[in-house]
């Protein structure tokens, strides 16, 4: 599991967006609503919590991006234990095993009431809205009366992963700044540095992740270890009653990016048959195809990932068998 945006501070998401904060509180310049767009997992809500620290008073440590400040800095440490009382956190709450799917209209209606009081440890009150997609249109007209009546010496910051359903006045009164993906090569760096991964896995895991940082962490660690450890006991002729609860695992919502996973360590694997060049390399060749084939199929006209996985466990099968004679 990846910590929480707040606890984060050597990840500079995007510099240019955070360069582009620091000029605009050095000209005094600083608008009172920003707009963090771009896909989820890109690094906005670790960009919100950093710019709020240093308005709340953190000191600026250059060696950490331009909106960096160290861990402990008294400022930080409040933000941290989430008791600074110049900021503000909505977020949709969790009730006993489950969270909302929504940040209610009660949470958002608590912002006039934060933002009507002075500053008592800064110069600043901020708030951060994590993310605005979960605004019910009660909680988002809520919110809309505080851009359109901006308050004296406050901020307030809305992560948004699809801000095209956001209400579009919201959307004119607020600065906006693009997180764009992360390239590969920058994500295998990320995995590689954070987590301690090889080359191959942090390659294998940033492809998986789409170009999202918090995917990639999410992914890494003991779950690519989990697959490699899978993925090798299918080569060597695991049974069927080992694939069946993964199979059932990749159902879910949240399965594609395992499941690209997965197939990319088969394919890795498989590549490394064929092209060693000992019995029955044709048949790991073309089971190599079969997977890149494949993979591109789910994704392209999706397919049920169950159904691909079964198919090619008896395709490594066939192979298996191919290269055994």
């Amino acid at each position: 599991m990846t910590d929480h945006p707040r606890d984060r501070y050597d990840e500079v998401s995007h510099e240019a967006a955070e360069q582009a904060f620091v000029d605009a509180m050095a000209g005094g310049r600083l608008h009172h609503g920003w707009l963090l767009c771009g896909p989820e997992g890109v690094g906005k809500a670790g960009f919100a919590y950093r710019a709020a620290r240093r308005l709340l008073g953190a000191a600026p440590d250059p060696t950490r991006g331009p909106l960096g400040s160290a861990p402990g800095d008294p400022t930080n440490q409040l933000v941290a234990a989430q008791s600074h009382p110049d900021l503000m956190v909505l977020e949709r709450v969790t009730e006993g095993s489950k969270a909302r799917k929504t940040i209610s209209v009660d949470q958002a209606r608590e912002l006039p009431g934060f933002f009507s009081k002075s500053p008592s440890r800064s110069q600043w009150r901020v708030a951060i809205v994590d993310s605005a997609d979960d605004l019910n249109i009660n909680a988002a007209n809520a919110l809309l009366k505080i851009l359109e009546e901006p308050p004296q010496r406050g901020v307030l910051f809305l992560v948004a992963h699809a801000p095209g359903r956001l209400l579009p006045t919201i959307r004119s009164r607020c600065r906006r700044l693009s997180f764009p993906i992360w390239s590969e090569d920058r994500l295998a760096a990320l995995l590689q540095s954070r987590l301690g991964l090889d080359a191959e896995q942090a390659r294998s895991t940033a492809r998986a992740a789409g170009g999202s940082p918090g995917r990639a962490l999410s992914l890494a660690g003991d779950e690519v270890a989990g697959i490699d450890a899978l993925v090798n006991g299918w080569m060597q002729g695991a049974d069927m009653s080992a694939v069946i609860p993964v199979a059932e695992s990749l159902k879910r919502a949240d399965g594609g990016p395992k499941f690209e996973l997965i197939l990319d360590r088969l394919a890795a694997a498989v590549k490394g048959r064929a092209l060693s060049g000992g019995p029955g390399a044709d048949a790991w060749a073309e089971l190599w195809s079969s997977i890149q084939t494949r993979a591109d199929q789910t994704a392209g006209l999706n397919l049920d990932r169950q159904d691909v996985l079964f198919t090619l466990m008896a395709e490594l099968d066939r192979a298996r068998a191919r290269a055994a004679c």
